[in-house]
């Protein structure tokens, strides 16, 4: 025997020895390394009403950046305490989840002044992402192959908007829209000009939609920017079948093993969404904790 298989052995005995004190299972001692990754949430678990609480939550929890829509920075511009708010509570926005129809080319204008106007709050309050979400179809009657020339044109013609404004623009897939299915999703990545759109995944949603995230977002790693780190598993129609991480199907560790230490535009923000016509009784609050105390068992640091 070699010097270095023995010199392997010890190190074997001397952790074992280590995680039965700890009373740790052997494997999940070895995962507990420390993730190099800042993770932020989005306001999505809180009424859009209530979205000073959501701030002073996420702040309080450590996450180091604030997600909410765009429709909702336009309210907190007219109510003017914003800045002051996100700067109280140590949490920078950074990025704003625009929803623009890809779809109807009638709407093309207003659609494009709706960007415009939601890329210039985003770039006012300090964020530098503009989370493109397509707008919601019939998807029993929805034909993508036809509307598929259309959605890459306007794909990149908000991309583009976004850029003028300094922003980076990331395309978001979602259930129940226009660009939901994995096959969807690559048909649309490919054909669009990536030197201005950039993917910004949703786990949770590609889970729900039947597709391995894992898979998906090593595929299109070079161009993840941002992301919403979201679990699902199908059990609480009250969190849209979504749950807090660690307790759903999506391989968490495998996700942010992919994303460890690259420098991206924007942040990984967790997302947990609720069913605000039967919404969860356990408070937005304790929900992002429960991720909280997941995020932290697989060597996740937040801010203290």
């Amino acid at each position: 025997m070699n010097h270095q298989s023995t010199s392997r052995r010890a190190f074997i005995k001397t952790m074992g020895a280590a995680v039965a004190v700890a009373g740790l299972p052997f494997e999940q001692a070895f995962a507990m390394k420390t993730r190099k990754v800042k993770i932020g949430h989005t306001g999505i678990t809180w009424r859009n009403s209530d979205v000073d609480q959501a701030i002073k939550d996420v702040g309080s929890l450590g996450f180091y950046g604030f997600e909410t829509f765009g429709e909702v920075l336009q309210r907190k511009d007219t109510e003017g305490n914003l800045a002051q708010l996100l700067e109280t509570n140590h949490l920078p926005l950074i990025s704003g989840y625009c929803t623009i129809n890809l779809t109807d080319s009638t709407k093309r204008t207003d659609e494009l002044a709706k960007a415009t106007t939601f890329a210039k709050l985003i770039k006012k309050y300090g964020g530098r992402i503009f989370v493109l979400g397509p707008n919601q179809v019939h998807r029993d009657t929805y034909d993508f192959k036809a509307n598929k020339d259309y959605i890459v044109s306007m794909c990149n013609e908000v991309a583009k908007v976004a850029a003028g404004e300094g922003l980076t623009a990331v395309l978001h897939q979602h259930t129940g829209t226009c660009v939901e299915s994995k096959d969807e999703t690559y048909a649309t990545l490919d054909a669009v000009d990536t030197n201005v759109l950039k993917f910004g995944p949703d786990v949770g949603q590609l889970t729900k939609g039947g597709s391995d995230a894992v898979e998906v977002v090593k595929h299109y790693l070079p161009i993840v920017q941002h992301m919403h780190l979201k679990d699902y598993n199908g059990k609480d129609d009250r969190l849209l079948g979504y749950c807090p991480l660690g307790q759903g199907n999506v391989n968490v560790p495998a996700i942010l093993d992919l994303m460890d230490g690259r420098q991206i535009s924007g942040m990984i923000n967790v997302e947990l969404d609720n069913n605000f016509r039967d919404p969860s009784p356990v408070s937005p609050h304790d929900l992002a904790a429960q991720s909280v105390k997941y995020l932290k068992s697989i060597g996740v640091k937040l801010r203290s």
